[in-house]
């Protein structure tokens, strides 16, 4: 680092843009294809009904974050044209094209992914309330300031950069040692991978290794999240130690290699859980953000001109550009204080936001895990008497226990998640039964988002739903008939129901 320049984060930056408007490509891609028929305006919760009722009173815009909605009206197809224009920008930003431009070209194209994608998330109810929202959010604001091509990257963006990490991984590492025992006895691996959200093609391999391996998970897991993130910041050391002739910034031997050992820890805890599950893009953008710490001397950054050549400029940067990062540092200086608090605090809240832009957010995730999944069925009868049940089945959620489970990730299928969520509950969520209408209904865009509909487009006479006990096979049961799951417990929890 060169006080005001990140000189040897240029690679860094590049993941970080690149990496960033890739997750957004993948957010606007997923709600192309599931806000309509989730939330839109013949959907499981429509969000023009909610628009409706927060418009009815000024006090009520307050409870909804900032959205493009409350201005314009919402349609489907203005949706659908935020998603396009969301997908084109992105793809831009991949390829890297605004980036050759000044930078206030990249910076007006990721603020425009990050309001576009926050008018989403603000309508988006329940389907759209999982924490990895507000990461992606608080990431494009913040990549909106690491320049273009012909620059330095800035270190306070950096260093931003690494606040987030921290935020992320050490909010995460806390809300687990204060959770459930499971993480302080070191058994939480030993049922994870079985009773995750969304099990991936190799979680069943990882759930049958010895307990001895999980045990280290949990060990590796803690390491990683609650020692690693504190060597992100060794770089600024390069900023404050001084040298023998005073307090001038001088290189400390090793310093940086700490911070990219420390990134480097976290990408390979978090790829171990991309192989084993299906988090949508958690631990994609954590991998991403772990790159933020990776400096290489002379890759991915332009020699700079002499500053002696250029008026107006602060370590190879424009004097404006400096003034911008310098005060988006100060913003999140105020902004990180009520998420400081909450990292120490006896009630740690998790994946919260303080304030309405969704900036300097509170992380966490799985402070207990469950020990055995449930799973929801849904089942239809076209005879009168429903006698004889057919299964839907969902794309990514467990049923048919023949089926390997599939890799999604960095999608999002939002509704299978929330199916994960229903059993957790005391009653079945309101969506749920719309739901089950759609189903009798047989309204295609639902049946869209479904992998099989027994009834091939027909509207079923009856719907109901039955709860099941999954766990894998083990290696001699999955020999003996080749089923991945074995289902037992078998109890109807709603239904049948049918329309009038």
């Amino acid at each position: 680092m060169d006080g005001f320049a990140a000189v040897d984060f240029g690679f860094a930056r590049e993941v970080l843009q690149r990496g960033i408007a890739a997750l957004y490509l993948v957010a606007f891609v997923s709600t192309l294809n599931q806000f309509r028929p989730l939330l839109g305006e013949h959907g499981l919760l429509p969000a023009p009904v909610l628009l409706d009722w927060v418009t009815q009173k000024r006090e009520r815009r307050k409870l909804l974050h900032p959205t493009l909605f409350t201005r314009v009206r919402y349609t489907d197809r203005r949706l659908v044209a935020l998603s396009w224009a969301g997908i084109v920008v992105a793809a831009l930003l991949v390829v890297g094209v605004p980036q050759l431009g000044p930078p206030w070209v990249p910076m007006l194209a990721f603020l425009a992914l990050w309001f576009g994608y926050m008018s989403v998330v603000s309508v988006g109810q329940t389907f759209y309330s999982f924490g990895w929202e507000m990461l992606l959010l608080e990431a494009g604001f913040l990549a909106a300031f690491l320049g273009s091509n012909d620059q330095p990257p800035p270190t306070v963006v950096i260093v931003l950069f690494w606040w987030l990490l921290f935020r992320l991984e050490f909010g995460a590492g806390m809300i687990k040692i204060r959770g459930g025992r499971e993480w302080r006895d070191l058994t939480a691996m030993t049922f994870h991978h079985e009773t995750q959200p969304m099990p991936g093609p190799l979680s069943r391999q990882a759930h049958l290794l010895p307990r001895w391996f999980h045990k280290l998970e949990v060990v590796g897991n803690h390491v990683a999240q609650l020692v690693v993130p504190f060597f992100l910041f060794a770089p600024i050391l390069t900023l404050w130690l001084p040298d023998s002739a005073g307090w001038v910034p001088e290189p400390v031997e090793g310093a940086a290699w700490v911070g990219a050992v420390a990134g480097g820890i976290v990408i390979a805890t978090q790829l171990w859980l991309v192989l084993t599950g299906n988090f949508a893009w958690l631990n994609w953008a954590t991998i991403v953000l772990a790159f933020s710490a990776i400096g290489l001397p002379g890759i991915g950054t332009p020699e700079r001109t002499p500053e002696t050549s250029l008026p107006w400029t602060v370590s190879g940067m424009p004097l404006w550009w400096v003034v911008a990062t310098s005060a988006v540092g100060v913003l999140f200086v105020v902004l990180s204080v009520p998420a400081v608090r909450n990292l120490f605090a006896r009630r740690q809240l998790m994946n919260a936001s303080f304030n309405r832009w969704q900036l300097a957010n509170a992380y966490g995730a799985f402070g207990t895990v469950t020990r055995e999944r449930i799973e929801i069925v849904v089942e239809g009868s076209d005879d009168e008497e429903g006698r004889h049940w057919r299964e839907y089945e969902f794309r990514g959620k467990p049923g048919d226990v023949r089926r390997i489970p599939r890799q999604f990730a960095p999608y999002h299928l939002r509704l299978d998640w929330l199916m994960w969520f229903l059993p957790l509950g005391h009653s079945l969520d309101d969506w749920f039964s719309v739901f089950l209408v759609r189903l009798l209904e047989a309204d295609a865009p639902t049946l869209r988002m479904l992998r099989v509909d027994p009834f091939h487009g027909e509207r079923p006479r009856w719907v109901r739903a039955v709860s099941y006990r999954y766990r894998f096979t083990t290696r001699a049961e999955h020999r003996a008939d080749g089923a991945i799951w074995v289902r037992t417990g078998r109890r109807v929890v709603l239904g049948p129901v049918g329309l009038r």
